[in-house]
């Protein structure tokens, strides 16, 4: 008698694709956006703390470059636990207008069964609602990591010594964007 771990159940190719839409995995091309946008969001604090707080660039290299590095790993963990929870909520929302959509463009095609049909649709519903939950959740984070980095340096940590400023400023705003974006329901 064989155990079930020694079952393996083999996965249609159509099944994967509906697997990993729905996964928590992103594809390499929004990693690569992801962490792309999350450098550059986390890289102006540099600007910030450089020009206003009057820090050095070659003395304050080191701590600039780890904190951009950190700052830039949590953002973009962020961007990933928020797209996961918007694809789903997009997704149902645009769902109708999808299908309208699909329906015009194939109403003529009469060699297409209605399986072909609802393929399609549900392969165009989860394309518009990859990209809107992409590009909603950079633009989301990014406006709160800066509205998080901004208090915290300007009011949370004025008083601090700029160095000790950068550390906890930064660090504050990636680690709590970070976790709430845990928490989005």
């Amino acid at each position: 008698m064989a155990s079930k771990s020694t079952k393996q159940k083999n996965l249609t190719k159509e099944e994967e694709l509906l697997l990993q839409d729905f996964s928590r995995n992103v594809s390499t091309k929004s990693s690569a956006l992801f962490y792309g946008n999350a450098l550059i969001v986390s890289a102006i604090p540099i600007w910030l703390y450089w020009r206003i707080h009057q820090m050095d660039l070659y003395q304050s290299g080191i701590l600039f470059a780890v904190g951009t590095l950190i700052s830039t790993y949590l953002v973009a963990f962020a961007y990933k636990n928020v797209k996961f929870v918007l694809k789903h909520k997009i997704a149902q929302k645009r769902e109708d207008a999808v299908a309208r959509e699909v329906m015009k463009k194939v109403a003529d095609d009469k060699k297409m069964n209605k399986k072909e049909k609802d393929e399609r649709i549900l392969w165009k519903k989860n394309e518009v609602a990859d990209y809107e939950a992409t590009t909603f959740s950079i633009f989301y984070n990014n406006a709160f990591y800066l509205v998080l980095l901004i208090a915290m340096s300007f009011y949370a940590l004025k008083n601090f010594n700029p160095n000790v400023n950068y550390v906890f400023s930064v660090g504050a705003a990636a680690g709590l964007l970070a976790l709430f974006s845990t928490s989005t329901k």
